[in-house]
This record gives structure tokens, sequence and C-alpha cells, in this order.
């Protein structure tokens, strides 16, 4: 029985090298990895996965090129007065003027 192999991997890296080199949360690597955004994981062995460390570093190189050309989306400011928790109080129109709490 012949085994195809795609191509050859040189070098796997586990989780905790991933986080040392990619700082994102394990959840938004996982939703990252469903959506086809992130190079996926393989199992080795029922208990231990791993990346493929240059899937890792072109991906890498794709975002670093993608951000230099200023087409990745950025994500809009929050808007702090929509807030529920530490409220926004309003701004005074004088500068020396106290402000009221209410």
């Amino acid at each position: 029985m012949a085994f195809k192999v795609e191509q050859t991997i040189k070098r796997t890296i586990r989780r905790s090298e991933l986080r040392q080199i990619v700082p994102l949360a394990d959840t938004t690597i996982y939703e990252m990895e469903q959506r086809g955004e992130f190079p996926r994981r393989f199992a080795l062995t029922a208990r231990c996965v791993v990346w493929d460390l240059a899937e890792i570093e072109a991906w890498l190189a794709e975002r670093r090129r993608a951000s230099d050309s200023a087409s990745t989306p950025r994500a809009p400011h929050p808007d702090v007065r929509q807030r529920r928790t530490r409220p926004v109080r309003p701004q005074s129109r004088e500068p020396g003027a106290a402000s009221t709490v209410e």
C-alpha cells in the first residue's frame, strides 16, 4: 500500500510554541481554523495536536503583507457611551467648571 505525501513537513510545533509565535487566544485560533483563516492543526496521537511551522510562518508573512498594504479591515472603535459599567460622564463646556454628579 503506497501513501501519498502532499508536502514534506520539516518541523511541527505544539500549542505552547504556537502561543509564543502567534499571540492570539486559543479560542480565536480555533475559530479562525474553523473559518479557514488559519492553518489547521493535525493529530499526531489521540491526545497530541501540532501545527506545521512552515504553514504558520507563511500565514504570518501573508498577514504582514496584508497589513502593510492596509487591506486588513480594522475593528471599529467601541462606543463608550453605551457601556453599562463605568458610564462616561458628560464633559462640561467650560474648562474650569466642576462637573456635577447626579
